[in-house]
């Protein structure tokens, strides 16, 4: 069953216009006959399909359109062009600190980030502490999230995102975070994830963990995709661009 339908995605941001250069100068431009706004595309023509219980991992260097095609999937930005078709709850975890309150509690937070996601006050009671024990954070939950380090914020995201089960779980560089130990624990998670029939889609830099965990990778150059298929025969030939850009 095809749980995630990306069709002929494209992305187009305006650029010189007054929220780069500043309204008088576009003004200045327009009178003396020089003002010209160009179109970027951060996306462009993306299309692919995922099926329940794939991993897709994205690859490509800074700037390739990764962060911007997740939100795209995610709800979070309209594309210029083209399609999103998903079904079934989406759980993304696109930059740490988002959809929390710095001015609440580790657990009102978590109560806070479950409602956003869809999820009901009685689920949220039940599956709570299971959150806190997984995030390492069951000493803190009375905490406010402004005063937790760097490290903490990204473990309560990552285990709330985890814990209530999304038919669809979205990650943006996530897996990174934290020390090895958890690092580990996160993998192994998202491994059960897999196994329990969730799509995956999975931003990294790094691609040992690309290769270990995806049953499908894209990769994205300058908003296009290159290839978008067979992790190891796409990692491979990554790995040889990279080492051709050095």
């Amino acid at each position: 069953m095809t749980t995630i339908d990306v069709q002929h995605i494209t992305v187009s941001y305006k650029v010189g216009d007054f929220t780069s250069l500043g309204l008088k100068d576009v003004l200045i431009q327009k009178i003396k006959g020089t003002y010209q706004a160009k179109m970027f595309e951060a996306v462009k023509d993306v299309t692919f399909s995922l099926k329940k219980g794939d991993l897709l991992g994205i690859v490509g260097t800074n700037g390739a359109g990764k962060s911007t095609l997740l939100k795209v999937i995610s709800g979070i930005m309209r594309p210029t062009c083209g399609s999103v078709g998903t079904k079934g709850s989406i759980a993304s975890l696109l930059e740490l600190a988002s959809g929390f309150d710095g001015d609440l509690t580790v657990k009102e937070n978590t109560f806070l980030r479950g409602a956003m996601l869809g999820y009901t006050k009685e689920y949220m009671v039940n599956t709570y502490q299971q959150i806190l024990e997984f995030a390492e954070l069951t000493e803190y939950e009375d905490r406010l999230f402004r005063q937790l380090s760097s490290g903490m914020k990204s473990r309560l995201a990552f285990s709330i995102a985890c814990l209530v089960k999304p038919d669809i779980l979205i990650l943006d560089e996530v897996l990174s975070v934290g020390d090895g130990a958890f690092r580990k624990k996160s993998e192994n998670k998202m491994m059960e994830i897999i196994e329990g029939g969730a799509t995956t889609i999975l931003v990294s830099h790094s691609l040992s963990q690309i290769k270990r965990m995806s049953t499908k990778v894209l990769w994205l150059d300058h908003g296009e995709a290159v290839d978008f298929g067979d992790t190891d025969n796409i990692c491979q030939a990554y790995e040889k661009f990279l080492k051709k850009k050095k």
